[in-house]
């Protein structure tokens, strides 16, 4: 009967859409798996470089001070060294005061075109505003208004940067992580790629995912291309092209910016929105040209780069076709009184979510808690306990966020900031 045979394609189907996303996970649990592996660390430099920070702003004026206070008083690197750079971007509050006050250089954007109200255009005018500079600075530290650092971020990328690394990102922890459960669930979220994927991928020679806060990137880049990413997710789409062009992206790992993270759902919501529509842009955008680059390389970099980025279109998969499927089947089966096959089915599903729960969701941020709770600001392990319990539930709220993004068209809308009590040490 041609509903029988329906059944049979819609089940070969789900078997294939198993299998495409069963390898992404897969290479996440040998990433936590490997959680031993020594660390990656850069021989102390006698040379001391000039850097240049770079923070692009938008009516940001209830954080943006005590960043470049904490910037400029704070850190364990020759002052004469660093200047911070502020791009207040079509700003309508006191940002720019404020970042003048704390002793930044600051540089006004007013850009009428709304095309342009994204975050690239003024990192793009910042870059450009420090090589008009003719200050000879060797390297740029990119950072968000709401950002803090550990004392010795600059140094560590000065060590880096003298080591030959032109392209690195840091490890990424929370100033508010402490704040609620919910904020100890996100937190031990965004802290998995720093510990567990960014340090294998270091150890293994594989590129780093060079996006987010505390980006740094040599004058040599700057010089050569300025800040040409043009997206909603520009910091994916710069990583993308530098090691299309063959730079190694590197991972600092005793270099930590604290983020601002999200506290609510409202604003995982707004988050998320952007990241899900600008990833899947980018995914199409440069999925066979990260695949090009592997056969002409052999490099595992650039396949690696793919499988991390196919999470975002796995959400929808996971939020819309495995349950539509899967009510399908259950309802076929019944109907059709096969009924063995409906209780096989639903005991692997059963097997199936509860290892994900145990597995993927408890002993994962478990692990993470156990090796890196220092690191996340919490002064003993059993203070990021809700944040174990509810990284299940946060990890849902994730993937069906993403889902609405990468089916929405989000327009900017100003960032709740959470009050500022760092947490780096």
């Amino acid at each position: 009967m041609w509903y029988d045979t329906l059944y049979e394609v819609l089940t070969a189907i789900n078997n294939v859409i198993l299998y495409f996303i069963g390898v992404p996970f897969l290479l996440q649990l040998i990433y936590m798996c490997l959680f031993w592996v020594k660390k990656k660390t850069y021989k102390k430099s006698d040379k001391k470089h000039r850097c240049a920070i770079l923070i692009a702003a938008r009516n940001e004026e209830s954080v943006i001070y005590n960043t470049i206070k904490d910037l400029l008083d704070n850190q364990d690197y020759p002052k004469d060294l660093f200047d911070v750079y502020v791009v207040a971007h079509n700003c309508t509050d006191g940002t720019a005061l404020k970042a003048k006050e704390a002793g930044a250089k600051v540089f006004a954007l007013n850009d009428p075109d709304k095309s342009h109200h994204i975050v690239c255009y003024a990192l793009k005018a910042g870059v450009q505003e420090i090589l008009d500079s003719n200050i000879n600075y060797d390297f740029i530290i990119r950072l968000d208004a709401d950002n803090h650092v550990n004392k010795e971020f600059i140094s560590l990328m000065n060590d880096a940067f003298s080591s030959g690394v032109k392209l690195a990102r840091p490890y990424e922890s929370a100033i508010n992580i402490n704040q609620s459960g919910y904020t100890k669930a996100c937190g031990l979220y965004y802290v998995f790629d720093s510990r567990f994927s960014s340090r294998v991928r270091e150890r293994l020679h594989i590129d780093a995912h060079c996006q987010g806060p505390g980006l740094m990137f040599s004058m040599e880049i700057a010089r050569k291309y300025g800040f040409d990413a043009v997206t909603i997710c520009e910091d994916t789409e710069f990583n993308f092209e530098r090691i299309l062009q063959g730079y190694r992206a590197h991972y600092v790992e005793d270099a930590v910016v604290y983020e601002d993270l999200p506290s609510t759902f409202k604003d995982t919501y707004a988050r998320n929105i952007r990241l899900g529509s600008g990833n899947i842009l980018l995914l199409k955008r440069y999925f066979f040209k990260l695949f090009g680059k592997f056969f002409t390389t052999l490099h595992f970099s650039y396949i690696e780069q793919i499988l991390t980025f196919l999470f975002i279109p796995i959400c929808p998969i996971l939020c819309i076709w495995l349950p539509l499927y899967y009510i399908y089947a259950i309802i076929f089966l019944t109907i059709t009184g096969q009924m063995q096959a409906l209780y096989t089915m639903l005991i692997i599903i059963g097997i199936v979510l509860l290892i994900l729960f145990l597995f993927m969701g408890i002993l994962q941020s478990s692990l993470l808690v156990i090796l890196d709770y220092k690191k996340m600001g919490a002064k003993r392990r059993r203070d990021l306990i809700p944040g174990i319990i509810l990284f299940p539930v946060f990890t849902i709220i994730y993937c069906i966020t993403i889902t609405i993004g990468v089916f929405s068209k989000p327009k900017w809308i100003p960032v709740r900031r959470n009050p500022q009590e760092t947490n780096k040490k």
